[in-house]
């Protein structure tokens, strides 16, 4: 399983011209406000206060990319669908991840964060279809794993294959941030995409 020792980051950018060097792999997680995002980000790198966790929604407005283990990097999103943000800034979030997912040519996968105590939202369903359109599909992490029982778990996983319409190669890995549990089975997808 990968191991993650070394963590920093490298750029925080609005336009393509801030982004770091196309120069390595990267592993890019998208997902709406207030999903757990950064938790799982702290989670995966072993480091507290490395994506800053912030109790208002709709914080992260830049792409944000970590430099990891000096080999590739992760590269938080913008959270999407909080609607206290006004809409310019909420279009002007669409043009900047179109351009992200169109242009660079390190990106090898999208995971996508989806709350396992609701039903994936529109904008979820959005997201995931715009990942399959780039080719950037196939692994959802639902958070906050802990907060519903083992059975509730199974039936809401059920509930976000069917909405999302994933398909049977797809992943579903339950994270909680809080219990630490998930982050082991999503480094080693992580590892297999890398290495493939």
């Amino acid at each position: 399983m990968l191991k993650i020792t070394k963590s920093d980051i490298v750029a925080v950018a609005v336009k393509p011209n801030q982004y770091p060097p196309d120069d390595m792999f990267e592993i890019a997680f998208a997902g709406r406000s207030n999903v757990g995002k950064s938790s799982l980000l702290n989670l995966l790198t072993g480091r507290k206060k490395l994506a800053r966790v912030s109790g208002s929604p709709g914080k992260t407005r830049t792409i944000n990319f970590y430099l990891v283990n000096d080999t590739f990097r992760i590269v938080d999103l913008p959270g999407y669908g909080y609607a206290k943000v006004s809409k310019s800034i909420s279009a002007n979030w669409g043009d900047m991840m179109e351009v992200y997912f169109k242009n660079r040519r390190g990106l090898r996968k999208v995971v996508q964060l989806v709350d396992v105590r609701h039903e994936p939202s529109k904008q979820d369903v959005q997201m995931y279809d715009y990942l399959r359109h780039y080719g950037l599909d196939g692994i959802v992490v639902a958070t906050k794993a802990d907060k519903v029982s083992n059975r509730e778990l199974q039936k809401n996983i059920s509930v976000i294959r069917k909405t999302l319409g994933l398909s049977g190669e797809d992943k579903v890995i339950p994270v909680s941030a809080l219990k630490k549990t998930g982050q082991g089975e999503l480094l080693t997808e992580i590892e297999r995409i890398l290495e493939g």
